[in-house]
């Protein structure tokens, strides 16, 4: 009788659409990283490469479409934008730093 209370695994429920199911969640799934909002002021990277130009400091006030500072990935300088008017709350990377996909890089308030 314990045996079989053992290999019993509890099932989560889950909502789609309206629709409540019971399900086993994987390992995978409950370890997954978590939504986050899209926050435009935080200048995350949209892919892996080295910092070769940074034109801000802390505290410097940026108005919308300025470069901040040049990424190059694959032998090419991709430009880092402001996404608004604002002033750099704090820089995350250094000069010649290699930064990871999605790492972030500006925070603008």
């Amino acid at each position: 009788m314990e045996d079989k209370k053992k290999k019993r695994k509890r099932l989560s429920s889950i909502v789609v659409d309206g629709g409540k199911y019971m399900t086993n969640l994987t390992e995978k799934y409950k370890n997954r990283p978590r939504y986050q909002e899209y926050d435009p002021c935080k200048i995350k990277s949209f892919i892996p490469g080295t910092i070769v130009d940074i034109n801000v400091k802390p505290g410097r006030k940026v108005v919308e479409g300025e470069v901040m500072l040049v990424l190059e990935a694959m032998k090419m300088r991709n430009s880092i934008v402001a996404p608004c008017d604002g002033r750099v709350k704090k820089l995350y990377v250094s000069l010649q730093q290699m930064v990871p996909k999605d790492f972030l890089m500006i925070e603008i308030e």
